[in-house]
């Protein structure tokens, strides 16, 4: 006989992935988590919260969290609505994602607290002559775009990332053709046989990054990924010093969709990887990765970051401060294309005049 569950002991878990409640479905008899679509079994659930139980707890961690809020300032910009976070003995002076001036907004929680850090391995210096090279061959910019006043915006700043390890349940079952054939005297056989494919597997996901900031473009940070994560150390308030730092606006539940497809999709490869190539086609029955857990770290990344506004449209330049990988969109200016597109008709045309007259 199927035991049922009440809703008051549904009530007391949250889910493991984006921490917003559970709810039980009395039709299925699982628990769903309405914000990023998880479900779990009583069993599964019971299991989980038993392993986070036993972990073990930071006592230096309030402490941690009262230092940082202690020693960092707070900037708002009130044009686009950014937060700025500097330390005690850096003064933020204008918004780096709009360029108006900020204003000091006070202190913020210990919460924003990041537990780890990669400190920048790129000084401003080699930021700037990596833009430079970036823009050459790039001949239809603004003349600004590359200007001292421009150059001045490139900005060291610490990224706040949500970092993920997923747990997935993947379940997979196909059928795979293997077709042979062959000629003997004056026929010709083919030979089809079917197989079974099925595949339980539970798939570690680890270090799967997500930016926690609505500004910065999320294809643009994926774009300088991957970040080496031996780099990794403690937070402390050392490393802010000359840089800024981003306040996330967007949290672990936020990011959660973003994090579960790439979770999804590296389980999936790992699926389809453990098949082989054997088979002369494969008919998919079944395909199923559900997310049992998630661990989350939260940590600052370094990015050289650089916003330039033409035409009323954002750009965005910006380099890992780690690995200098680099990535942007370059605007383009429509009075120096059409300069040029003139420029070459005109020479078409000279050369068709002085073409014309050798014929004569």
């Amino acid at each position: 006989m199927r035991k049922e569950m009440s809703s008051v002991d549904a009530s007391e878990y949250k889910c493991p992935n984006c921490g917003a409640d559970l709810k039980f479905d009395p039709e299925v008899q699982t628990l769903a988590c309405e914000y990023c679509d998880s479900t779990f079994s009583m069993e599964e659930i019971k299991k989980i919260y038993a392993e986070l139980e036993a972990l073990p707890t930071d006592e230096k961690l309030e402490e941690a969290k009262d230092e940082f809020a202690e020693h960092t300032n707070l900037y708002y910009c009130k044009s686009c609505g950014a937060e700025i976070m500097a330390d005690d003995g850096q003064t933020a002076l204008f918004c780096y994602y709009c360029h108006n001036p900020v204003i000091l907004s006070g202190k913020l929680t210990g919460d924003y607290k990041p537990s780890k850090v990669i400190g920048f391995r790129y000084t401003r210096e080699q930021a700037l002559d990596a833009f430079k090279n970036w823009c050459k061959g790039r001949k239809f910019v603004p003349s600004d775009f590359k200007s001292s006043q421009q150059l001045e915006k490139m900005t060291g700043l610490y990224v706040p990332f949500w970092v993920a390890d997923c747990d997935v349940d993947a379940h997979y079952q196909a059928v795979g053709k293997k077709v042979k054939s062959w000629t003997s005297g004056e026929y010709h056989y083919t030979e089809t046989s079917e197989y079974n494919i099925t595949r339980n597997a539970r798939v570690l996901t680890k270090g799967i990054p997500a930016d926690g900031e609505s500004k910065i473009d999320d294809d643009l940070m994926e774009a300088i990924e991957p970040f080496d994560y031996n780099d990794l150390k403690d937070f402390s308030m050392s490393y802010l010093s000359g840089f800024y730092a981003d306040k996330y606006d967007v949290d672990r539940a936020g990011v959660f969709p973003r994090i579960r497809e790439r979770a999804d999709k590296v389980s999936r490869e790992v699926i389809h990887n453990s098949i082989g190539k054997g088979y002369s086609s494969i008919s998919v029955k079944n395909e199923t990765y559900n997310v049992l857990k998630t661990d989350w770290q939260y940590m600052m990344l370094p990015v050289w970051f650089m916003s330039y506004k033409y035409k009323d449209k954002v750009y965005e330049f910006a380099m890992n401060g780690q690995t200098g990988k680099l990535a942007g969109t370059p605007p383009l200016s429509k009075p120096k294309l059409a300069g040029f597109t003139s420029a070459i008709g005109a020479v078409a045309a000279i050369i068709f005049f002085i073409g014309g007259l050798l014929i004569l």
